[in-house]
């Protein structure tokens, strides 16, 4: 269901309300330029700083936008199992075709307990589930003997994963415990291309928001066994990569976005705040090397 560059939308404001408008425009513009799905109301989107009626209201627009075109991969997780199911639930009334979940953060469970928060969440919902593990930002870490046990016992139900662990070894580990219809999605752009090497079929992108076209053609390279156009379009990406993280995300990638495409609003809701001076200037160095700006 989930392959090549999946741009992890930002949420774009105007006077602190969601500016439905400007989001329509850059959901048309990421699948004019070849994005192969879209990942609304993730941690790239803000998500935390949303009420829930808020969030739903962008899963809505987001699917009411791409129209089917490409599919919808909503984030819905929450440390409540009971709020994540009902986040899942809201996630197909608003029109979704899958979900993106971490698991339960803060309250660190154990193996067995992110275990069974993904098992009560499959039993609640028909969507399909990609697991997404990031424990730099939820201090919990989905091992790759869970991610092998939930994908086991729970056949059909999780489809993929968002990796953003950084440790390439578990794309390996990944592939020989959920078998080679698992998705593999790397969260780290920088990383994408030794991520694919090893057995990933995509990645869910921040870079993406700013370079859709480059993003995709780099998936489609590696996907068309071009390798050395991937390493090209790999290499003249990276600076760009590395910018989008020289302050707290999501400010430098939507300071990119007002450069790219003029007008676009870069506002960020509190405790977020505008990229400081050296990450404007790195972005600014990395849009010109991408040929960008």
């Amino acid at each position: 269901m989930f392959s090549g560059s999946i741009p992890a939308l930002v949420t774009p404001f105007r006077n602190g309300r969601f500016a439905e408008e400007d989001y329509r425009a850059l959901v048309e513009w990421q699948i004019a330029e070849g994005s192969s799905a879209l990942v609304p109301v993730g941690t790239t989107g803000e998500a935390a700083t949303l009420s829930k009626d808020e969030h739903f209201e962008v899963v809505r627009v987001c699917c009411d936008q791409a129209k089917g075109r490409v599919k919808i991969l909503a984030g819905t997780g929450s440390n409540d199992t009971q709020v994540a199911i009902a986040n899942v639930n809201a996630a197909a009334d608003s029109g979704a075709d899958a979900v993106l979940m971490v698991p339960p953060y803060y309250n660190r469970p154990s193996q067995e307990g992110i275990f069974r928060h993904f098992e009560a969440v499959a039993n609640a919902t028909t969507l399909p589930i990609v697991l997404y593990n990031v424990p730099g930002r939820t201090v919990t870490d989905i091992h790759p003997a869970t991610v092998a046990r939930i994908v086991r016992e729970l056949p059909g139900r999780v489809v993929g994963i968002k990796d953003a662990t950084g440790q390439l070894q578990r794309v390996t580990e990944h592939r020989l415990g959920c078998g080679a219809g698992f998705a593999q999605l790397s969260g780290n752009d920088e990383t994408a291309l030794a991520f694919n090497a090893m057995g990933g079929v995509g990645c869910i992108s921040v870079t993406a928001n700013v370079a859709p076209r480059l993003c995709a053609d780099f998936q489609a390279a590696w996907a068309a066994g071009d390798n050395a156009k991937a390493l090209e379009l790999h290499d003249r990406l990276f600076p760009l990569h590395i910018a989008m993280f020289t302050d707290a995300s999501p400010g430098p990638v939507k300071y990119a976005l007002g450069k790219v495409r003029p007008g676009f609003p870069n506002e960020l809701r509190l405790p977020m705040t505008e990229p400081d001076e050296a990450s404007q200037a790195a972005v600014d160095a990395a849009l010109v090397s991408a040929r960008l700006i």
